[in-house]
């Protein structure tokens, strides 16, 4: 799966310091995420979990993927879950010059508005995105969201419990927690998030959006 940061690296946030890779809060508060959908059948158990637990995530939606599932893109909307940009085909920065890949953040950036949303919220698909890039796009209002902790559910060669410990040992307060709503993801997400919650609840977190 190539190299990875489970717990980002703290030289790598003051490195890219002009991203939000935490939210520092007094409050114990923690941000669930979750990218890649919508997703059939796994987005809505997803919603289901978080519906369950009474809880607020944020999800960072690829374009094409809310084009082709309008309704589900809908019950997201309607449960009052925070929704970012995710490109519209979870387009790599790094492999893409600059002309492109806005116009691919713009074209699911319209879609976004077409469904009332407002958000300005950004992550890059891989976490890769250049320089260039990320002022262009950080001048047009755009807030670029990165992330404290990565579950690696994508990761097939890792157990569903790896994937727990992964959110488990390394989350603090102001954590931006990543999970993926994808059918690759699935198997590890199935397992994690719902332990992941509940350990996180006995250890009096409480969850919120990304604004």
């Amino acid at each position: 799966m190539g190299f990875y940061w489970i717990k980002t690296n703290r030289f790598i946030k003051f490195l890219f310091k002009q991203y939000h890779w935490d939210i520092p809060n007094n409050q114990k508060e923690i941000f669930l995420t979750f990218d890649d959908g919508p997703t059939p059948a796994i987005t809505e158990w997803v919603l289901d979990v978080l519906k369950t637990h009474n809880i607020q995530a944020t999800f960072f939606c690829i374009g094409k993927n809310i084009h082709s599932n309008p309704s589900l893109f809908t019950r997201i909307k309607e449960e009052q879950h925070a929704i970012g940009n995710h490109t519209f085909n979870h387009t790599n920065g790094w492999k893409t010059t600059t002309d492109l890949y806005l116009n691919n953040i713009s074209i699911c950036q319209s879609i976004l508005k077409k469904n009332n949303i407002k958000s300005k919220l950004f992550r890059p698909p891989y976490g890769k995105i250049t320089r260039s890039q990320a002022s262009i796009l950080q001048k047009k209002g755009y807030k670029i969201i990165m992330w404290d902790v990565l579950s690696a559910d994508f990761d097939q060669t890792i157990s569903p419990k790896k994937c727990l410990e992964n959110v488990i040992k390394n989350v603090k307060t102001g954590s931006i927690i990543v999970f993926h709503d994808s059918i690759k993801a699935s198997t590890n997400l199935k397992y994690a998030l719902p332990k992941a919650i509940e350990f996180l609840k006995e250890q009096q977190y409480s969850f919120k959006t990304i604004q």
